[in-house]
Formats: C-alpha cells, structure tokens, sequence
C-alpha cells in the first residue's frame, strides 16, 4: 500500500490531506519565509486519535514529521526536511473547558492565543503570558515557552501550563501533569515537553492556569535623552520594587519604523523610551505611578500616563509591529538574545558599537525587565553573498559578546535552524549529550523535527 493510500485510510476527509507539489510554499518554511523544506504531506488532524495514528505510521515507515500550529515561528522551527509529513494541528482549535472553581483551562493546541484570551477575560479571568505574535497558537506558544512583554510581572508560558496530553513518535498518547497545583510524584514530565520545539512529542491538549483578571490596567511612556539613560534607569525601577506588568525599551529610529508602518504617531519626541504597564487595583496603579515618577525625577525628560485608552493601544501596536515593520524595509535576521538585568546597558552598548564598526544596521528593542535583547540585523543592500558572510560574522559577535555577559543565544523565539551552528559552539558537549539521550528517551528513531535545535 502506498503512503497515499495509507494516510487515506487515516484521514477520510480528502479536504484534510495534501500531497507534494500541492502543498502551498507556506507551509514548508516559517513567518519568514526564506528558509524552505520539503514534504511528501500535509496533514490536518483534527484529533489526539488521529495524531496518534499519523505518528504510529511514520513511526514504522521511519518517516520524518514536521509539527506546526499558526505558523508565526521566526527561527525556521517548522521548515521540514527530508520529505516529512506535516502536521498542520491549526483545525483542533476548541476551548474544551473552562474550570472557574480550580481556575484551569483546558484547550486543543491550534487555539489562537489572542481569541483565548478575549474569552477568557470575558469570564472575568486572565491569562498573562503575552508573547508580541497575538495570532500564534498556545502549542506553539508551549514548544518555545514563549514569554513576551508581561513576563516581567507574571513570568513565562511554562508558569501556566499545568498539563499536557501528548503523543509520542510511536504514536503512544501520554497524559503528563493536572489540576493540582502542587507535584512531586516523580520527574515532571511535561517540563520537558514545554519548550522542546515539537523535538519530544506532540501537543494534543493543554491544561492551562488562569488568573483572576486585573481590575485596572495602565501604561506609562518615559522619554530619555538616550537609550543608555532609559536602560540604566531600569535597575532603579525594579529595586523600587514597582512591580511593572511591562518594561519595554525602544529607541526613536526605531519607532518611526513603526509609525511609518503603521502610520500612527507616538505620543513623545525623544531618542529613547521605557513603556511600561502596571495592572491591578485602582490605588495601586495611582501610587505605582507616582513612585515611578519620583524614581525617574533625575532621569526622564517627560512622563506621561496613557490614560485614553485608543492612544495606549496605539502605542503598544507601535511597540508590537516593529518585526514587520523592519522587515518591510528590508529582509532582516530577527534575535532575541538574553542577558542578566544588570548586563542589558553594557550589552546595548556593544551593539551600537559593532554597529558603528560593521556598518550593519542594528535595531534594539525588548523586555528591558527580564533582560531579553530583541535585534533587527538588517541586510540593507548588501548582495546574498556578502549578506551571509557579514550577517555570520556578526552573529558570532553578539552571540559570544552575550555568552561572555552571562547571556543566551534565546529567550523566546526557540533555536529552530537559524541557531543551531551558534547553539552547539556555545553549549557544553556534555549538555548536548545529554538533551540527545532525552531525545532518544522519548523518539528513538529521531523522527520528530530533528533537523532543528539540539539534535544532531
């Protein structure tokens, strides 16, 4: 029999089944596009069922499978290889419960993370991971531990997972965590699941931890006469223990490429800025202001509250396109290194330098409370060749600068190929050893995703 015809007999629906050459380019690369596999299908399960005996059968045909959800991935996590089977689980998108007595929620791995958590906050609830892609799917958010700009405040995605179903290479289905808040009956499991990008097991259903939503939210736009200013002041926020939901960073070069993408206009003139948010009840937000602007009385040229609520939500749109925004002027490599808090300044200041020294444009902005560095490395006009060689080089600079500050290559965005030469320079080959006899553990044949991350 076959592969057609087998994969037939295991999606009916023709519609849910694609082979080869009529596989849209979209879905053999990532968001960005320029990295491209190859794949002999592609598969929308609608079920764990399904995803089981998908798995079950590339198993004992050692077919390679490419897991993939909203397709937002910026580090090649979801190109294939090797004419793999794709598993698109965009179609197994249903909220299944929402447990308001145990405050959980259980959600197939397709769910756009911006429809969650409209409904959920609907209910009077929140759920507070919030990574700068709104329309990726919470499996994807799990594969990377995505953080995002709330992270500062309330942590990471692998803080409110509390459970995972999931489908090994060979097609057994594990349930892995539950309800309760509190275990240690043994290893934890989906732990190792959660920022494995799809290199583990599949994601069939997630067992999320939600909060009680915040009474009040708002955000703040501190202006600094440079971008040094506006870092070294984040220390001074955090030791007064603010508790800011963000603390975002961005340079003015950086937001006209936001404004002119969005054609929106930030609410402040200067070279730098820290937007901020805090969230919670209404006396704490006004005294978390008021010591904010004492802890900044030396330091910012203006402050200002985004009280209307159309103006924060444009400020943040700026703050959240600046990827695309960059990438509409020219193609870029997208990173997100990750520093000590402390490091941030000296870090930015490297850049800047090695963008002076390379005349390689550098555009940085992120999470200045959690030490996460986003970089746009923009290419300009630079020929292919002379772009992969500069690019390269530069790479290893920022990535060895970070190394040497206590840093890692990634914080949010996951490995993927882009940093899988930079990832096993750096990490200690006994460390790699190890995460490939936790690969074997769970997918012997290395069927699953192994052209990315730690695998070799």
């Amino acid at each position: 029999m076959t592969v057609i015809n087998q994969l037939s007999s295991i999606i009916k629906d023709s519609s849910r089944l694609i082979f080869s050459d009529k596989i849209e380019a979209k879905y053999l690369s990532d968001t960005l596009g320029r990295k491209k596999g190859q794949a002999s299908a592609l598969v929308f399960p609608v079920s764990t069922e399904e995803v089981s005996a998908i798995l079950s059968f590339a198993h004992k045909n050692n077919i390679f499978v490419t897991p993939r959800g909203a397709g937002t991935n910026l580090v090649g996590s979801t190109v294939p290889h090797d004419s793999s089977i794709i598993l698109d689980l965009s179609l197994m998108d249903k909220i299944l419960e929402i447990d308001r007595e145990n405050f959980t929620a259980t959600v197939e791995p397709g769910v756009i993370l911006e429809d969650f958590q409209k409904h959920v906050e609907s209910l009077g609830l929140f759920y507070p991971p919030d990574p700068g892609e709104k329309r990726s799917s919470i499996g994807g958010n799990i594969s990377t531990n995505a953080g995002g700009m709330r992270a500062v405040k309330y942590g990471v995605t692998r803080d409110y997972v509390m459970g995972l179903e999931v489908v090994k290479a060979d097609g057994t289905i594990f349930t892995l965590g539950s309800k309760n808040r509190k275990d240690t009956t043994g290893l934890d499991l989906k732990d190792i699941i959660i920022g494995s990008e799809g290199t583990l097991a599949v994601i069939t259903k997630c067992l999320l931890r939600l909060i009680g939503k915040p009474e009040k939210s708002l955000s703040i736009l501190a202006g600094f006469s440079s971008l040094k200013a506006g870092i070294e002041a984040v220390p001074k926020i955090l030791q007064a223990n603010l508790n800011p939901t963000a603390l975002e960073f961005i340079e003015k070069k950086v937001v006209k490429l936001g404004e002119n993408f969005l054609k929106l206009k930030f609410p402040l003139e200067n070279e730098a800025y820290l937007l901020l948010t805090f969230d919670g009840k209404s006396e704490e937000i006004d005294s978390a202001f008021k010591s904010l602007q004492s802890v900044l009385k030396d330091s910012a040229e203006k402050i200002i509250s985004l009280d209307d609520t159309e103006l924060a939500q444009n400020v943040w749109k700026i703050r959240g396109c600046l990827v695309k925004a960059v990438e509409a002027v020219s193609e870029q490599e997208p990173l997100d290194i990750v520093v000590p808090i402390a490091k941030v300044a000296d870090f930015v200041n490297f850049v800047n330098k090695l963008e002076s020294q390379s005349s390689m444009q550098m555009i940085s902005f992120g999470h200045a409370g959690d030490g996460n560095v986003h970089l746009c490395v923009v290419r300009g006009k630079r020929s292919e060749e002379v772009w992969k060689k500069e690019l390269n080089e530069n790479l290893a600079k920022l990535y060895d600068e970070a190394r040497k500050l206590g840093g890692l290559i990634s914080g949010e965005h996951g490995l993927g190929l882009s940093k899988r030469p930079f990832f096993f320079a750096e990490t200690p080959a006994a460390n790699v050893e190890l995460m490939n006899a936790v690969k074997i553990a769970f997918d012997p044949k290395k069927l699953l995703n192994s052209n990315i991350s730690y695998v070799k």
